[in-house]
């Protein structure tokens, strides 16, 4: 994903690749590095032309009309290609100016801004000070590093006065600006501003403009570019991992690259989600939108900086050259982190924010043209809501569909997407609660898709109603995540299959009535050929189901012996042999449903509801600050996901991107709030919190490897995302 979703944002990305393409090559780049000082870049007038300056601006200021958001994807596309010049100074600048209520400044410096006839900055930090002189201030001091300076005609700055902060425009000639020679980024550099005394008319005074405005725009635009600089790190990295040959293979290859480069990548989206996010919330003028800038500072522009650490390691030596592009992104990188501040502090504002109530909702609002249909679900779901009795309920919304409303009919509702989400809306309002299928849930549609038509309604219409449990029997002591390295045997028998075998880690089998269950039916067929799925009856003689005591002292876990258990050919799902094409399907829904949050474990509510009320200091804020960033960019991917397939795109590996990022998060909440007990987390009494803090921390630690271990998970994303080789086959 970019950080655009809609058709109209791609084509906007496409037209500024485009634009890139023609103007952008890397000599400018190389030649603005290696320029004595800071010049307008030649193709200034060809970017104002193309109306992006001006695109976040109304139409009466000469802007385009549109938001931030569109100004998002262009800084996107220009921080893939680092490029030298004033645009994120300049667009900043205007829509810092845009925000404040003096309608004269507005009128008059907007313009001119949108055209490109003149450039602007903006000092985010500065040591300003002004007294009043009838309407106008007097502004004195010094801003030692302000972003794109040299090359401003006007510059916002910020000044202390005795009635509190004000943000004034001054043109740059009536100040003192001079180049910093040792500018961290030397493609777009940074320069001191001072004043002395300079006057500056009411017309030039920002009225109605807070500093957290100022930095929350800042916040959101740098975290944008930081997203484009970070798309084309790990591009980079991953391209040269796959051909760069060491001990006779891709560099790719091996795991410990792979998985920096896979990490790298989730930082990425994550980076592309916040900064989207910050984008719309600022557009809306959302009264949480200082909480959707604070995540974007620690989350997107903290990616900047990490994937370019990350690929220079991955690109070793070569890397590490002045000839070679990476330190230009990491040089970015670098300037705009320190420009905005440090990632703590933003933390400890995401932190101060949520405690308060001031979190951002990750919600998905659909647009008015779903009325009709809503309103004829809202009925429908109101005759459900009416039935006191649950098992009634549960029956009345397994047979109408209710359950899983994105199958075929009979068994759902065949309803897209955006049905789907308002079922589950209308659902929630009316709390009407589904039945909860638990593992079943991962077979339904396997069998929809390969069972037969017996099968499916044998077993299909009581497993949505909520009258039939299952339990997975896919594991074995010697395949886990190499799950088709089983050994589990299934001879043919008169009338169907004898299966032997040992299965593990099976959740709920004690409680389970049927099991689904993969044997190996041709032991000299090749690995993923010659096995067979099966439905198992667990009450079958020769089952045997033996808990297996857990970490935490409960009993989830499994394991099950199957000792010449007979099940009958109307038992297999699928054509015998080519069971690994259904029990992909049944891992893909299982990966899925795993990756959407679903409540296990620890998440932000709990984390909320733990640190409630309590006295955070600077380093603790920090700490839960930024588990509450992380926690909400994974949200944020999950509703990018859902709004990609409801333009028509599959999603693919991405759910492997957060079901990764999502169990890591659930554990180290639980391991932060745990820790933070103290000495009391010394204890796990029942019921009391430390117990059951405890009892989340223990449990934890199977988050990362039910469902696809993090490893396996990080392989995925390697190969499937990024394009890496895939590990080699064992003897090869």
């Amino acid at each position: 994903m970019a950080i655009g979703l809609t058709e109209e944002h791609e084509a906007l990305a496409d037209s500024v690749r485009g634009f890139i393409e023609r103007n952008v090559p890397a000599t400018v780049v190389r030649a603005a590095l290696e320029a004595d000082e800071e010049t307008r870049p030649a193709f200034w007038p060809a970017l104002a032309e193309q109306g992006l300056l001006g695109l976040h601006l109304a139409e009466e200021h000469g802007g385009q009309g549109y938001g931030l958001l569109e100004l998002a994807v262009v800084l996107e596309g220009l921080g893939r290609a680092v490029a030298p010049g004033p645009f994120l100074p300049t667009v900043l600048a205007s829509a810092v100016i845009d925000a404040c209520g003096n309608a004269k400044a507005r009128a008059e410096l907007l313009p001119v801004l949108a055209d490109g006839s003149r450039t602007a900055a903006v000092a985010l930090e500065g040591g300003f000070t002004g007294r009043r002189d009838g309407d106008a201030l007097v502004v004195t001091g010094t801003a030692a590093t302000v972003l794109g300076a040299a090359l401003a005609d006007v510059l916002v700055l910020p000044v202390a006065c005795e009635d509190g902060e004000r943000w004034v425009v001054v043109d740059a000639a009536d100040l003192t600006v001079t180049p910093v020679e040792a500018s961290l980024d030397r493609v777009r550099r940074v320069a001191s501003v001072a004043a002395d005394g300079i006057g500056v008319a009411a017309d030039r005074i920002l009225d109605g403009l807070g500093t957290a405005r100022v930095r929350d725009l800042a916040a959101a635009l740098f975290g944008a570019e930081a997203a484009g600089l970070a798309g084309w790190l790990v591009t980079t990295a991953a391209e040269y991992a796959g051909v760069r040959e060491q001990f006779g293979r891709p560099i790719g290859q091996f795991q410990g690259v792979k998985h920096k480069a896979a990490r790298a990548l989730t930082a990425l989206e994550q980076a592309r989600a916040a900064a989207w996010d910050a984008a719309r919330a600022l557009d809306e003028d959302a009264a949480d939108s200082g909480f959707a800038a604070a995540v974007a500072a620690v989350i997107a522009v903290e990616a900047g900086v990490r994937t370019a650490r990350d690929a220079i390691q991955i690109l070793g030596g070569i890397g590490f050259t002045w000839e070679h592009d990476a330190h230009l992104y990491l040089r970015r990188a670098g300037t705009l982190r320190a420009l905005l501040g440090p990632a703590k502090d933003w933390a400890a504002t995401v932190a101060a924010l949520a405690l308060d109530g001031g979190r951002r909702p990750v919600e998905l609002e659909l647009d008015e043209g779903t009325g009709t249909l809503r309103e004829r679900i809202r009925a429908e779901i109101a005759v459900l809501a009416a039935i006191d009795d649950r098992d009634e309920l549960h029956a009345a919304m397994g047979d109408g569909g209710w359950t899983a409303p994105h199958l075929p009919e009979p068994w759902g509702r065949g309803a897209g997407p955006v049905e789907q989400i308002l079922i589950q809306q209308e659902l929630r309002a009316a709390k009407v609660r589904a039945p909860n299928l638990m593992i079943g849930a991962w077979l339904v549609p396997s069998l929809v898709r390969y069972g037969t038509q017996e099968q499916k309604e044998r077993f299909l219409c009581p497993t949505l109603r909520g009258q039939l449990s299952w339990c997975q029997l896919f594991s074995e002591p010697g395949a886990g995540s190499d799950l088709a390295s089983l050994s589990m045997r299934a001879e043919r028998v008169e009338g169907g299959w004898r299966l032997t075998g040992q299965k593990i880690w099976t959740s709920i089998a004690q409680m389970a009535e049927w099991g689904f269950c993969i044997a190996r039916t041709d032991p000299d067929a090749p690995k993923h050929d010659g096995i067979t799925y099966f439905l198992v009856d667990m009450k079958s003689e020769g089952v045997d189901v033996r808990p297996l005591k857990e970490l935490t002292g409960e009993a989830i876990f499994n394991e099950v012996f199957l000792d010449g258990v007979f099940v009958p050919d109307d038992r297999v799902v699928g054509e015998v042999g080519q069971g690994w094409q259904v029990t992909r399907n049944t891992l893909s829904n299982e990966r899925v449903s795993l990756s959407t949050g679903g409540g296990l474990g620890m998440g932000v509510p709990e984390l909320l509801a733990f640190f409630a009320g309590r006295d955070l200091d600077a380093v603790a804020a920090a700490e839960v600050g930024g588990l509450l960033a992380q926690g909400q960019s994974i949200d944020l991917l999950g509703l990018r996901t859902t709004l990609k397939q409801l333009n028509g795109v599959e999603p693919g590996a991405e759910a492997s991107v957060r079901k990764l990022l999502g169990v890591q998060f659930n554990q180290d909440v639980a391991d932060y709030c745990w820790a933070a007990q103290g000495a009391a987390a010394a204890t796990e009494v029942p019921m009391a919190e430390s117990g059951v803090i405890a009892r989340a921390m223990l449990f934890s630690r199977a988050m990362t490897i039910y469902g696809g271990t993090t490893e396996v998970q990080l392989n995925i994303i390697g190969e499937r995302l990024l394009g890496l080789p895939r590990d080699p086959e064992p003897g090869r």
